[in-house]
């Protein structure tokens, strides 16, 4: 483990990690944290761990897990996260098809050993709906994020519909096992305004964070350039997190690109804390407006940390300031 970075040289909403995309960061109950990405060649999974959030940047990053030489879970290995549920490790993550690039859907990986670096990670398969779902999992899907509440675990992930370029939706079920739904799914939000829809229609990225009775979900919008958005659903805890009547969006986008700080695109966050229990969301954005070649394969997506502040009634704020 590397100690060489002070907690002083962490510095906020500039590059902080290179070329990691789609960035996660889960604090375990020992102290000790944990980062996860997307890597640029979308091949492999691999985790990061140290005592700080500074000390992440330079710690030794071990791959865990290589994407199929053919079939399932062989191309666009995209946007993992890691999970500790049920004494175990799990990793949610989503892969493609060689004969079907496309293809792509949410699968599990679950570790029982303690250390999740060292320990042997056994693949689930396929994220599985619960019997009496006909439509989850069927078409493009990603994104999965586990949260708890009031005793209960939930999934939320993006899932597109439709025909021609299609529309990318946000679903919830609740959990009946790490890696199956006990419930049918749950339409949160579809890009219903225009910076939802700029170069595709999408809701993507969903992200938890829970403070004063409140679940803020924050998602990403719009192709993954410069128009790259947050947006943000806000339920009550004592809700039903399954009727979507409990969850009230946002008409605006929570962060967008600034220009004059040259943050482009920002987006596909997580939420941590600090060593001192300070709310960060940890997300990626872009340096450079003009992105040279296609957008979904060019690298220069970097993880970058903020720091969330709360205004008086209890909502969080983004500000790169």
């Amino acid at each position: 483990m590397v100690t060489g970075m002070s907690e002083k040289e962490l510095k906020y909403n500039e590059p902080w990690i290179l070329q990691r995309a789609d960035p996660y960061v889960y604090k375990h109950t020992d102290g000790s944290y944990y980062f996860t990405a997307s890597v640029p060649a979308y091949d492999r999974i691999v985790l990061r761990r140290a005592n700080t959030l500074a000390e992440l940047s330079e710690a030794e990053e071990v791959t865990v897990w290589k994407k199929h030489e053919s079939g399932i879970m062989s191309i666009h290995i995209w946007a993992p996260e890691l999970h500790y549920l049920d004494g175990k490790w799990y990793i949610y993550y989503a892969g493609g098809d060689k004969d079907d690039i496309w293809a792509i859907r949410p699968y599990v990986l679950e570790c029982a050993d303690e250390d999740p670096l060292t320990g042997a990670w056994v693949e689930k398969g396929k994220m599985r709906r619960a019997d009496e779902d006909e439509f989850s999992f069927e078409a493009f899907s990603l994104d999965g994020t586990v949260f708890e509440s009031k005793g209960k675990h939930y999934y939320v992930w993006a899932e597109k519909v439709g025909v021609g370029r299609q529309i990318s939706n946000l679903y919830i079920g609740e959990l009946a096992t790490p890696f199956q739904l006990k419930t049918v799914q749950v339409l949160l939000t579809t890009p219903d305004y225009d910076w939802e829809r700029v170069g595709f229609w999408v809701n993507e990225g969903p992200a938890i964070l829970k403070r004063n009775g409140k679940i803020f979900l924050t998602y990403s919008a719009s192709e993954t350039g410069a128009a790259y958005c947050m947006g943000m659903l806000t339920a009550d805890e004592d809700s039903d997190l399954l009727d979507p009547l409990s969850w009230k969006k946002k008409r605006y986008p929570v962060l967008g690109t600034d220009e004059n700080l040259e943050i482009y695109g920002p987006g596909h966050n997580s939420f941590t804390v600090d060593e001192e229990g300070n709310d960060i969301m940890v997300y990626h954005a872009r340096k450079e407006k003009e992105i040279v070649g296609d957008p979904l394969y060019n690298p220069n997506r970097h993880a970058m940390l903020m720091k969330i502040t709360w205004d008086e009634n209890g909502r969080p704020v983004f500000s790169y300031r």
